[in-house]
């Protein structure tokens, strides 16, 4: 590329092809400007260059020359501050599993797509093609070609909670540069259809189910036959039974020390109860049982005790460590998941997986079935109101009340409405 200088080097005239016109760049006021002179011929290319450079050297010096407009952010340098930031903020409300799934979820998916789009251009338009994409690329990866000549079988778009935490981060991205001043406001997001999806229920365990597993998990005691594993037998029984009678979370649950759980007689009814200071996914709350639950703890805690005297431990030594041990210390997720295909429980009747929290699941939906006051339980599992009655009331058929329904006015009243009736 052939160049020349003007006014000692403070602008530049080049060529980038022997067939095209003349460039010029000069530095005015700590800005960079480049144009064109149009012209072929050096000579005449150089007076252009002059004049232009000398305009600009007037309008700097009047203050006509304003500043260039900045550069647009890209998502990808917005996405990179936002993960800056909840690297070190979430850090301390999170667990570090909540971070990491975040920038594997960024890294895999969505920078691929948006890293280099500029702010602006990130609308419904956009996120929409976003996800046809995302849905076509997790298809061809999940089919399964047919052997053969037998036809292919077509693999699955993404989950719709899948999508959901995807689009949710976007738009976490789209709010922080909002608040660095970016962009003026986070588009909608929204799809243009099919917004409102089917009403499901969770995985939970009907009464007949429940009554099977439980049986199961007893026999299991009885019957198991691994060499050293009587006593996780034991603690999967109790740990069925603790959580269908507490609606615990699995993360509560395997948190809990000895010393969170108390067991007291309760004022208005009469019974014994476990009082359980929980923490877990909401922070720190209460949890009052079903009276079902204070026999299995009270084995639990006598196995316990138990241990610690075949390990040598005096009195003064037990009461010291038990209460800060743990009350589910090894949770055999492989055993609980063999007994639930061994009775065919693993899936419900709608093909939902059943897993350990599946219990909480079934312990709110049978206090439903039982009448008990939809707030209160909602303050006993530390959750709302709002997704008590979206994931398990509304699949509830005790929730409905036939008397109010079934209403029949009296005949002579019906016949006086046909006779008012306009023809």
């Amino acid at each position: 590329m052939t160049t020349h200088t003007l006014f000692d080097g403070r602008v530049q005239i080049y060529r980038r092809s022997p067939a095209g016109p003349w460039q010029a760049a000069a530095r005015v006021g700590g800005q960079r400007f480049r144009q064109t002179t149009g012209e072929m011929a050096l000579d005449r290319a150089k007076d252009v260059a002059e004049e232009w450079y000398l305009d600009l050297r007037g309008k700097l010096r009047t203050g006509r020359l304003g500043p260039l407009a900045p550069k647009e952010k890209t998502f990808g340098e917005a996405a990179q501050a936002y993960l800056r930031e909840v690297r070190v903020l979430a850090a301390s409300v999170r667990s570090p599993s909540y971070v990491e799934m975040l920038e594997l979820r960024m890294n895999a998916h969505v920078l691929p797509f948006f890293k280099d789009k500029p702010l602006s251009a990130i609308n419904k338009g956009l996120v929409q093609r976003y996800r046809v994409q995302r849905a076509e690329e997790t298809i061809a990866k999940t089919t399964i070609k047919g052997k053969d000549g037998a036809p292919d079988t077509p693999g699955k778009p993404p989950a719709r909670s899948t999508m959901l935490q995807e689009i949710v981060l976007i738009r976490q991205v789209l709010k922080h540069a909002e608040g660095l001043g970016w962009i003026p406001y986070v588009p909608s997001l929204s799809t243009p259809y099919m917004t409102q999806g089917k009403k499901g229920r969770r995985a939970w365990f009907s009464h007949e189910e429940y009554t099977r597993l439980y049986q199961a998990t007893r026999r299991r005691i009885r019957e198991g036959k691994r060499p050293g594993w009587k006593g996780r037998y034991e603690d999967l029984h109790d740990f069925v039974l603790i959580m269908a009678n507490t609606g615990l979370r699995p993360d509560e649950a395997w948190g809990l020390e000895f010393r969170d759980v108390s067991i007291e007689d309760d004022y208005v009814t009469k019974d014994t109860i476990l009082v359980i200071d929980v923490r877990g996914k909401t922070g720190v709350g209460y949890c009052k049982s079903m009276p079902n639950a204070v026999y299995p703890f009270e084995t639990l805690r006598a196995r316990r005790e138990q241990k610690l005297k075949d390990e040598g431990k005096s009195a003064e030594e037990i009461a010291r460590l038990l209460p800060t041990m743990k009350v589910f210390p090894d949770y055999s997720r492989d055993l609980f998941n063999k007994i639930l295909e061994e009775e065919n429980l693993k899936f419900d009747r709608d093909g939902r997986r059943r897993t350990a929290y599946s219990l909480r699941h079934t312990y709110i939906s049978m206090r439903l079935m039982e009448g008990a006051n939809i707030h209160q339980i909602a303050n006993n599992c530390r959750t709302s109101v709002q997704m008590i009655e979206q994931f398990y009331a509304a699949h509830i058929k005790d929730r409905i009340d036939a008397s109010a329904i079934n209403v029949m006015r009296p005949k002579a009243a019906r016949k006086a409405a046909r006779r008012s009736a306009p023809r």
